[in-house]
């Protein structure tokens, strides 16, 4: 990611925490807890244009009432304190998209957001000799013959790092890397599917969450805050002591079976799987730096979702 677009990002986290704060605040008491996320955040924020930080705050703005109808704990004034924090990075590595947490200590009661600007990514994974990218996805071991077909790869690529190649200067690059790669992660991927049938639900549960959300996605050519409901657990949507959700948001099935993973129609840099229950996804491998390195990394797409998961288009005033 790009300094721009980290700056973009994380300075979105910061309109959509301070949005929130300000239109809770005038209904219940709450706070804001500060970290080192929410300072990062703040100075990303505060190096944006005038006009952009209009822009960060209205889309912040268009989404909170939506998401207020369908969380009616956040704004349900009991005499607690409600505390709102933005997540440290690492979070994320453990399985937790959510970058913005909204929290009832007392009730013992939180709801996250994960908050994106312009982009809808899932996940930005690597591949590399000291990833054993199965036990960190499913938590079961990469296969020796998976090791066998990728190590010669990144033995190629540790050999052009050394040289002080370039990605674009290694021949062949496509026929040569990145399609070998592909081929063996999807051999790996139906190899852990024939040993562990819960494969489709851990692979699921590690690309988007591992605990429910709601996506924001802020849209700003569009003037559009989009919301996804992702409630794959059933903790999304409680009602508050006086008042229910005036939106309901479905409960979403994680697969149950693999229906088909394969290279991505015409294309030997990317792979495609099909999962039941609605589930598309899409793996591109790509080389994130200029200079060759012994890693390569995913651009992982949600493609094809659930009718159950909700999207709600907020438009900004």
């Amino acid at each position: 990611m790009s300094k721009l677009s980290n700056n973009q990002g994380r300075g979105y986290e910061y309109a959509c925490i301070h949005e929130l704060f300000l239109f809770i605040n005038k209904i219940r008491p709450a706070m804001i807890k500060k970290n080192s996320s929410l300072e990062s955040a703040e100075k990303a924020y505060n190096s944006l244009s005038k006009s952009q930080k209009e822009d960060y705050r209205k889309s912040a703005k268009a989404m909170i009432p939506t998401i207020c109808e369908c969380e009616p704990r956040i704004t349900e004034n009991d005499g607690d304190m409600l505390e709102l924090f933005i997540q440290q990075d690492e979070e994320g590595e453990k399985g937790d998209v959510r970058d913005i947490i909204i929290l009832r200590s007392e009730l013992k009661w939180e709801v996250g957001l994960s908050i994106k600007h312009n982009h809808f990514a899932v996940k930005h994974s690597r591949l590399s000799p000291t990833i054993d990218f199965a036990k960190k996805w499913f938590g079961y071991p990469c296969s020796n013959k998976f090791w066998d077909e990728v190590n010669p790869i990144f033995n190629t690529l540790e050999k052009a790092k050394q040289n002080g190649k370039k990605f674009c200067e290694i021949a062949n690059k496509e026929k040569n890397i990145y399609e070998p790669i592909i081929h063996a992660f999807i051999n790996e991927v139906k190899h852990q599917y024939k040993s562990h049938p819960d494969i489709p639900a851990k692979m699921v549960e590690y690309l988007l969450s591992k605990y429910d959300f709601y996506k924001v996605v802020s849209l700003d050519d569009k003037k559009i805050t989009q919301i996804q409901t992702y409630n794959l657990h059933k903790t999304l949507n409680k009602s508050a002591k006086k008042r229910k959700p005036s939106l309901i948001i479905p409960v979403v099935s994680l697969p149950t079976s693999i229906i088909k993973i394969d290279f991505f129609p015409n294309r030997t840099n990317t792979a495609e799987l099909y999962l039941n229950n609605g589930w598309y996804f899409t793996f591109r491998i790509h080389n994130a730096e200029t200079y060759a390195v012994p890693s390569l990394k995913f651009d992982i797409q949600l493609k094809g979702m659930p009718i159950e998961v909700l999207t709600i288009n907020c438009i900004w005033k």
